[in-house]
């Protein structure tokens, strides 16, 4: 009974993120170059980054810990890697980009507080409480290994385009933008969005779970249509912005 409701909550969940992805197609998320003072009050970038992405690895080992489930190394590998982007997405990050001055709306960093804290409670108990594949002999399943090998592959690709973008914004005046180039930015307008979309990906195949699903179709709902958002953006304010580049997907969208 418990993992019946369980699971219509997640299909519910993954309903949301399916309208969410329609809606963003058609309103802009107004954060970073997108941001407008329309949406109310504002708050730092970097206390916006901190206040959105804590709540996550918080909700997510508070449930692994305090589960009546088997503590096993595998439980603590899959949790391990959820705290390793978010420890990167909370606290390391936000020290690292160059925002002078940059404030996001109140309200966005709410929503995605509510995000993470659905979300990290779903994968969290699930690995906590409800899992039953997460012993010893999973760590040697073909489904692990490649998802880890997806999700380190998605890490870097993120880790690696955010710090592109970060150089740059060290080296451009005021708050002017320049066009990334290098790397898989010959390809798309948004590299640190595809690698995100990867990263999870790999995270789901390794979980094997319905949590872990649930959270690639969030992460593919929110990024896609952000990464569009900035795609129609860079070829609005450069004239010179190469045709081939597409938004997030190489060759394909």
């Amino acid at each position: 009974m418990e993992k019946t409701l369980f699971d219509v909550l997640v299909w519910t969940w993954i309903s949301v993120a399916v309208i969410i992805f329609i809606t963003l197609l058609f309103v802009t998320a107004p954060y970073g170059r997108h941001s407008k003072r329309t949406w109310g009050v504002t708050i730092p970038d970097r206390l916006g980054w901190f206040l959105m992405e804590i709540p996550g690895p918080v909700i997510y080992l508070l449930l692994v810990i305090t589960g009546n489930g088997p503590k096993t190394i595998t439980v603590w590998i899959i949790t391990g890697l959820y705290l390793a982007h978010y420890a990167n997405r909370a606290v390391i990050y936000p020290m690292r980009i160059r925002t002078r001055g940059k404030q996001m709306p109140l309200v966005v960093a709410l929503m995605a507080v509510f995000f993470n804290f659905v979300n990290a409670g779903f994968l969290g108990y699930f690995a906590g409480t409800l899992q039953t594949h997460y012993d010893n002999a999973w760590l040697t399943d073909p489904r692990f290994i490649t998802g880890l090998a997806v999700f380190l592959a998605g890490a870097l690709i993120n880790i690696t385009s955010d710090q592109k973008l970060i150089h740059l914004r060290k080296k451009r005046n005021g708050d002017g933008y320049v066009i990334p180039r290098g790397g898989l930015f010959e390809k798309v307008s948004c590299p640190n969005f595809l690698g995100e979309i990867i990263e999870w990906g790999g995270y789901a195949l390794l979980c094997w779970s319905l949590p872990g699903l649930s959270f690639f179709i969030w992460t593919f709902c929110n990024l896609v249509p952000r990464a569009l958002s900035h795609h129609r953006w860079y070829r609005s304010h450069f004239t010179d912005y190469p045709a081939v580049r597409k938004a997030v997907l190489p060759y394909i969208l």
